[in-house]
């Protein structure tokens, strides 16, 4: 795991020098050895950051050269199938000098050329590799997206990085914000691929590669996988096994990936929610090693956001090295001011302040740690895959006008006149509709009655801000995969649809943006089991009756787990990984979200029609509504544009 950095420039001067300063801006991904690469001559510079996990001894040192003097790369990532690939190379005549992945993967470039090289590799990178033979630069992203990649052309220099601190350290960096982009931050608390916050700079799609040279300078993108390829292949040959091999055949590729990612030169561990996912891979990690595993888990002492005792009852039943660390609001809030800092892009899903907690925990004893993110998406594991269908069914057979109609009556009345109806007549009503604020949920079920599709309901659960770009002055809310249905997938029923959104958009762009820059601030590697190409292909290859089953997802994924670890210690409502947020921002962080959110600042600044954003804000300091996922998508922002003014 590792940062990268460079730049191909017709400004030919001290270019060692600017790299180093790119590469300096982003050392934390990669302590402990740095390097640069340059041609003059070419008007091209590589650098490079290391944190050593493979191959420790200098013979691992980057940017690196093959062989044959065609390529030099510089390479963020693991090739987990790179000793299979070894062996096949040396069997063609290729000698090798150390031991990384990265000496097989510029010897396969030698052998088979860059886009075959890239479509055998398991596992995760992003990488720079310059061809002297044509002078070209290409930029490559693994299949899902678990390494970041920035780029774009800044005057007559394009520069690329793992992170947007390191094109920013480059003198010919121009900090203008994308409004259109903020935008998008205040519709899905993220900023989805190809967009970035600054005009001119892109993130790579996964599953792409990118050439460019200074007589081509508009970048040429071409993809080598395809989500959406290997969900409609998935369909058209679905699985044919019982249910019992479509378990041992899952299992089977499971502990495979897991073996893979449990090679390191380091100390390894695991993340354990006590969740059936963490669960998962710490069982079939557990399996493949002779001495217990390391696992870590965060607790809260606040009810409903605790997970530690379950972690803990999994953990004991693994017999696992387990470590937790109980948390008090004062040191997850401890850690707010330093992500506009980490996240170097707006970026709002406030679980990323638990996720920061268990990676400090972590790196304290190890330098990689697997996780079960992508789990929910390949097996049906989010609440909104059975909300979605329910609501469907249960309003779509009603007239839209109708519809319409009703939510309009139900938005007639505010939530606090709403909540003062309930409460006058709570003892009559059953115990499932006593709410605790029921004017909220009720405004909320109206934003869902007038919708026209089922999409458009799940559009709906995985938007915040409902219009923004009324919201931002200037914007225009650009298209995305989820706007642009010619970039979907034919897929037969609305579950797998919704899956298949989430793969390509939520998953990347928040789950995994999430996770790398919590993990990689205190130089830990982190790695996705499930994300394994192999894995996701076979999960799309399967009958959605294995994976929603009953009101239930991972169906299949259960019945695995079930033979590791017995059904009463996972067997519980999904809880999520989060904060209470809403009470914070009522109590401790009130103070330091009125002066993010003062009406004067916000109109000064310009960004913002500060109308909406005080009425929310009103409104949730009242306790008539939970506005704490809009509130904290303009707080983030705020706090990184005053981080980065």
């Amino acid at each position: 795991m590792c940062g990268i950095a460079g730049l191909l420039s017709q400004s030919r001067g001290e270019l060692d020098a600017t790299v180093a300063r790119m590469v300096a801006a982003i050392r934390y991904r990669g302590p402990d050895d740095s390097g640069i690469w340059s041609d003059p001559a070419a008007g091209v510079g590589l650098g490079h950051a290391r944190l050593s996990i493979l191959d420790l001894s200098p013979e691992g040192h980057q940017p690196m050269s093959s062989c044959s003097g065609r390529y030099v790369l510089s390479y963020n990532g693991e090739v987990y199938n790179f000793g299979e690939l070894r062996s096949e190379l040396e069997a063609a005549g290729t000698t090798f000098r150390g031991r990384s992945d990265t000496e097989v993967m510029l010897a396969a470039f030698d052998a088979w050329g860059i886009e075959t090289s890239v479509k055998r590799l398991v596992g995760m990178f992003a990488f720079a590799v310059w061809d002297n033979h044509t002078q070209t630069l290409t930029l490559g992203r693994d299949r899902l997206g678990e390494k970041p990649l920035y780029y774009g052309w800044q005057g007559q220099t394009f520069l690329f990085g793992s992170e947007l601190k390191s094109l920013k350290a480059h003198p010919a960096f121009r900090a203008e914000i994308d409004r259109d982009a903020l935008a998008l931050l205040l519709r899905h608390n993220y900023i989805p691929a190809p967009y970035s916050i600054y005009q001119g700079i892109s993130k790579l799609v996964p599953g792409c590669l990118l050439t460019v040279s200074l007589s081509q300078r508009t970048p040429q993108t071409k993809a080598f996988w395809s989500s959406r390829q290997c969900v409609e292949v998935g369909l058209a040959h679905p699985f044919e096994g019982s249910e019992a091999e479509a378990v041992s055949r899952l299992e089977a590729l499971l502990k495979e990936a897991i073996g893979r990612q449990m090679v390191a030169d380091v100390p390894l561990g695991a993340f354990l929610s006590g969740g059936i996912d963490s669960s998962t891979v710490v069982a079939l990690m557990q399996a493949q090693s002779s001495r217990p595993v390391k696992t870590f888990t965060i607790g809260f002492h606040e009810e409903g956001y605790d997970e530690a005792i379950h972690a803990k009852l999994v953990a004991r039943h693994l017999g696992t090295e387990h470590t937790e660390l109980y948390v008090l609001p004062k040191e997850a809030m401890d850690v707010i001011p330093r992500l506009p800092t980490l996240y170097d892009e707006p970026f709002s899903d406030s679980s990323q302040i638990p996720t920061c907690l268990v990676s400090e925990l972590a790196r304290r004893h190890v330098t990689v740690s697997l996780s079960g993110d992508g789990a929910d998406e390949l097996f049906g594991g989010y609440n909104r895959y059975f909300w979605a269908t329910t609501i469907w069914r249960r309003i779509g057979w009603v007239p839209q006008s109708i519809r319409t109609a009703l939510a309009g009556a139900l938005t007639a009345l505010p939530p606090s006149a709403w909540n003062r109806v309930f409460q006058r007549f709570a003892r009559f009503l059953p115990e499932g509709w006593r709410y605790a604020n029921p004017g909220d949920k009720l405004h909320k079920l109206a934003e869902t009655l007038a919708v026209a599709t089922p999409e458009e309901i799940y559009f709906d659960l995985v938007s915040h801000w409902k219009h923004p770009a009324e919201v931002v002055r200037g914007a225009h809310e650009p298209p995305t995969v989820l706007t642009d249905q010619t970039q979907w997938a034919n897929l037969p029923d609305f579950e797998r649809r919704m899956m298949y959104l989430d793969q390509m958009t939520y998953l990347p762009g928040d789950i995994l943006t999430k996770v790398d820059r919590a993990a990689m601030g205190v130089s830990l590697e982190t790695r996705v089991p499930f994300l394994d190409h192999r894995v996701v292909e076979f999960a799309w290859s399967l009958p959605l009756s294995m994976k929603i089953r009953d009101g239930q997802g991972k169906w299949l994924l259960r019945q695995m787990l079930y033979r590791h670890v017995p059904k009463a210690l996972i067997d519980r409502p999904k809880m999520g990984f989060g904060v209470p947020l809403d009470k914070w921002l009522r109590g401790p962080l009130k103070g330091w979200a009125e002066e993010l959110l003062d009406e004067t600042r916000l109109q000064r600044e310009g960004y913002f029609d500060s109308r909406p954003i005080r009425s929310k804000w009103a409104d949730h300091l009242s306790g008539e509504r939970n506005w704490s996922y809009y509130l904290w998508d303009v707080l983030m922002f705020q706090a990184w544009l005053e981080a980065n003014s």
